[in-house]
């Protein structure tokens, strides 16, 4: 068994538990405990009294720093761990901590003129950051004698190695690897909005390669909508070393409960709250998080679900904002629990297999849209109503729309969507499937394939070439609030668990992105309500929601009244 694994398959009984989520390492003692002697004599400056780490602190993060440091071998210069991961909620010390950690490494450094930086998400972090960590190095006169602070460069330079720690911005500045010795990247979660942040990462990855003695320490929140681009990546690649799936030398540290437990707003229990807040009494407070949930719970979904992400690290599912649909709230389920309206197992072919009629809806096809498929079934033994969804995008989306480019690479890597080099490969792709439902003899005999008015010629074309469908089948389906009696049909049968999917992540990014403006008595779901984000899956299936609800039937049972 390695020694160095930092698996912790038990760890869902360790925090159910309060135990520490730091598992037993062999640790190298002598650099364990100078580094923690160095990290509990800094000062917390922005606290009253400016208390000491060693008086403020809790003993998670004292565990953490020894483990961090102890895993340095002082003979070999090489480290045994190399990667760091930390999620925890919000005030519980994690970047004022995170930044004493790297000033204790920038003291503790041994390479001369060893580089160190901080990576913020934005310049406004940088700054506060970096202001923190001065004022850290002011508060101790003996600091101040070795660390030299340059703020217009937001810089801090050891005087007996000349080593460095510098403070970047990633909105502003470049971000590499370069000859870094160690990074830490603050919220790790907010470089999912940014392009190419997966190079990068990359990139600061390959400096640890000519660097055994280097690091890379990654502190988060969880992300206040569905996880995604490199968050997404890094996170399930945290979770898999935690749970014995991947073997890296990594230390993950994931103050999360178990999902089951958190389900269904379990994550509400008080009884709970401590365990993922282990600075509770500190820099958090119960008082607190009991009145911000009483006014999460007057405000509506969209508040709970913000406060139970960054004061929980509770992983959403489907964004809920204040203008958010309202089959946002039930997407995954009635409002009752007792149901899932997801089924996992819920492909093309079993919507074919189970149904007996299928209506399909089609929407979008710009060059900067995506093209939407909505496959509609109704379930021969329940009448439930069973939705597969699937989109495609050209190439040149990842470029004009660039604040969604790595959750549409997330979803093409799932096999959600599909990127398509040429025009028209989208709509010919989409008339295929149509045609495979046809050929089950359970496509609608009539109103068959529902599209935007706007849109119809292509896919017209399309679906009535050699061997295609009728063109009498292909419905105009009229937008904005002429479709408001799909929308709140779709509502309802969501709330009553009628309305079946496979929970696709695809799904949860529209109905998530997807916004409603009320239209006098009316309301609309629209792309201009919903700005650059993509709803457009969302807005095929209300197309078949439409053709859906007129009953139809399946044109095999219609050639079969008339040959009988």
């Amino acid at each position: 068994m390695d020694a160095w694994s930092t698996a912790l398959p038990d760890w869902k009984e360790r925090i159910l538990q309060g135990r520490s989520l730091v598992p037993d390492l062999p640790l190298f003692r002598s650099e364990a405990d100078r580094a923690l002697r160095i990290f509990k004599r800094l000062r917390i400056p922005d606290v009253i009294g400016k208390p000491t780490m060693a008086e403020a602190a809790a003993d998670w993060l004292f565990r953490f720093v020894e483990a961090f440091f102890g895993s340095y071998d002082p003979e070999t210069d090489r480290r045994a761990l190399q990667e760091f991961f930390l999620m925890i909620p919000k005030k519980n010390n994690k970047s004022s901590g995170g930044g004493a950690l790297m000033l204790t490494a920038l003291i503790m450094n041994k390479r001369p003129q060893g580089g160190f930086q901080i990576v913020a998400p934005t310049k406004t972090i940088a700054d506060i950051s970096f202001k923190q960590a001065m004022d850290t190095v002011k508060a101790d006169p003996e600091l101040t004698k070795l660390l030299h602070m340059q703020p217009a460069i937001r810089r801090i330079t050891n005087l007996r190695t000349e080593a460095t720690l510098q403070i970047k911005a990633a909105d502003t500045e470049t971000v590499t690897g370069g000859k870094d010795l160690g990074t830490m990247i603050d919220e790790t979660h907010e470089f999912a909005r940014k392009p190419r942040a997966d190079h990068v990462f990359t990139e600061l990855r390959g400096a640890l390669a000519a660097r055994p003695d280097g690091f890379l320490f990654q502190t988060t929140t969880q992300s206040k909508e569905p996880p995604s681009g490199v968050f997404r990546s890094e996170l399930s690649m945290a979770r898999g070393v935690r749970d014995g799936e991947i073997k890296l030398p990594l230390l993950p540290i994931l103050y999360e409960l178990p999902v089951e437990v958190s389900a269904e707003g379990g994550w509400k229990k008080r009884e709970y709250w401590h365990l993922v807040n282990p600075n509770m009494g500190r820099s958090v407070e119960e008082d607190f998080l009991e009145r911000e949930l009483r006014k999460a719970e007057r405000t509506g979904p969209a508040a709970l679900a913000l406060l139970a992400s960054q004061h929980f690290n509770v992983e959403i599912g489907v964004s809920l904002l204040s203008d958010a649909w309202a089959g946002a709230e039930f997407w995954r389920g009635p409002p009752n629990g007792e149901a899932s309206n997801v089924d996992e197992g819920l492909t093309i072919e079993n919507v074919i297999r189970r149904s007996e009629v299928i209506v399909v809806g089609i929407d979008g096809g710009g060059l900067d849209d995506l093209l939407g498929l909505a496959v509609l079934g109704r379930c021969e033994t329940t009448g439930h109503w069973l939705l597969w969804n699937h989109a495609w995008a050209h190439e040149i989306v990842k470029e004009r729309r660039k604040a969604i480019a790595p959750r549409l690479d997330d979803l093409a890597a799932l096999g959600q969507l599909t990127f398509c080099k040429n025009p028209g490969e989208d709509v010919a792709e989409a008339a295929a499937l149509v045609m495979q439902i046809e050929g089950s003899g359970k496509l609608a005999e009539e109103a068959a394939v529902g599209v935007d008015s706007y849109g119809v010629a292509e896919i017209v074309k399309a679906l009535t070439g050699d061997d295609g469908i009728d063109e009498k089948r292909i419905v105009g389906i009229p937008q904005g609030w002429q479709l408001t009696g799909a929308i709140k049909t779709a509502e309802r049968n969501l709330a009553g668990g009628t309305l079946k999917h496979p929970g696709l992540e695809l799904m949860d990014f529209v109905v998530g992105n997807a916004r409603v403006e009320p239209k006098g008595n009316a309301i609309t779901i629209n792309k201009q309500a919903s700005g650059t984000a993509k709803i457009d899956p969302l807005m095929a299936t209300f197309n078949a929601v439409v053709l859906m609800g007129r009953n139809p039937r399946a044109y095999r049972a219609y050639q079969m009244f008339f040959a009988g």
